[in-house]
């Protein structure tokens, strides 16, 4: 090899040492210097604390605002409060809500209202169920019957349910209205946000699940008693015998009635049992469908655990029910019911007293088609 090639290739080498001590030599100096403007900042910053300016501690990002804190965010409701002295008729209106808390997996609810005054609670309001959506607009109004004296120690109780056919329906916050603190002079509307719902407050009765088919060419109803669970323990024993009893009244007078075997011992009664009823389409509009479950004692008179009503005069997911039966024909509808208390659903339904029929008029074939 030529020595003028040994020195060019000698001369190449230092040079690439020389570069690289050189980025060596950089990089160490940029870090001293990012080293000493932490240590500058980190001064100025404890310098803050010193004084009154110790906001940079306890004020924190907005992102964080809710860090650590239980309180969940559950919607508002706009409702309103009349009070009619003359009539003692007290009007609530479920008007909208808005910023639902989502409780189903696609990010929305299927919202309705539950309405009841406290501590009578005779009767309880439910609006129409909206699908799919976080501020549904309900504009619905209800009315009780409350003397002045009532009324100043009532509480009216609006809870805010999320709908779902085959379980139990979730709540998704309420309101609770002092009303002796409502000055009536004038009508109240009013936004108001959410509350957690309060505990141990509604007594559980338990559900029922059925199934209901119309077929309009055949005049047939079908209804399918399928199961229950949680009922309301009625025996000594913490257990209960239920049987379940199907009434139809029309033009708010009992009118047929049919009842299912007797399960012993339990709480959970699986009865797969089927009854039909001949009901004309005229008379499906005016037909009411009232399911009650009962504790059967051989000795004692037989208790009501709870009772639920469908039908066109009904309201919330009894109506919702009544509703795709008649809008589905010939298919069968299964769907859930929470168990409301006797005494609720018979103050809601009004029934008429039975006029007492001669027996000759009860002979007739007209009779025995129409009320037999």
């Amino acid at each position: 090899m030529p020595r003028w090639a040994i020195y060019v290739i000698v001369a190449v080498g230092i040079l690439l040492i020389l570069l690289c001590c050189l980025c060596i030599c950089i990089k160490c100096c940029c870090k001293g210097k990012k080293k000493k403007k932490f240590q500058r900042d980190e001064q100025i910053n404890l310098k803050g604390v010193d004084g009154k300016t110790s906001t940079v501690l306890v004020q924190p990002d907005v992102v964080d605002v809710d860090y650590g804190s239980t309180k969940v965010y559950r919607g508002k409701l706009l409702y309103s409060l009349e009070y009619n002295a003359a009539l003692s008729e007290l009007t609530v209106g479920i008007k909208q809500a808005n910023n639902l808390k989502a409780m189903d997996l696609g990010g929305s609810s299927d919202p309705y209202v539950k309405l009841y005054i406290l501590p009578e609670k005779s009767k309880t309001y439910e609006t129409k169920v909206f699908k799919n959506t976080l501020s549904p607009v309900f504009n619905e109004q209800f009315t009780f019957q409350l003397p002045r004296s009532s009324l100043l120690k009532s509480t009216a109780v609006m809870k805010v349910f999320d709908f779902n056919r085959f379980t139990k329906h979730q709540v998704i916050g309420e309101l609770r209205l002092q009303l002796g603190d409502v000055d009536w002079n004038h009508v109240i509307e009013e936004w108001q946000d959410l509350a957690e719902p309060a505990k141990f407050e509604d007594e559980n009765l338990g559900e029922i699940c059925f199934s209901l088919r119309y077929v309009p060419t055949a005049n047939k109803l079908t209804v399918v008693i399928l199961e229950a669970k949680n009922l309301r323990s009625m025996d000594f024993g913490g257990s209960s015998d239920p049987y379940v009893k199907v009434q139809l009244t029309l033009d708010k007078r009992k009118w047929k009635k049919k009842t299912t075997s007797i399960k012993k011992k339990t709480l959970n009664p699986y009865f797969n049992e089927s009854f039909t009823f001949e009901v004309s389409f005229d008379q499906i509009q005016r037909v009411n469908l009232v399911v009650s479950v009962w504790d059967h004692d051989t000795v004692t008179r037989n208790d009501a655990i709870g009772k639920v009503f469908l039908g066109c005069n009904a309201s919330g997911n009894q109506l919702r029910h009544w509703a795709d039966m008649l809008s589905n024909p010939r298919r069968p509808v299964a769907q859930w019911h929470s168990l409301l208390s006797a005494e609720q659903v018979n103050s809601t339904l009004a029934l008429k007293k039975r006029i007492p029929v001669p027996n000759k008029v009860k002979e007739s074939p007209l009779f025995e088609k129409h009320f037999k």
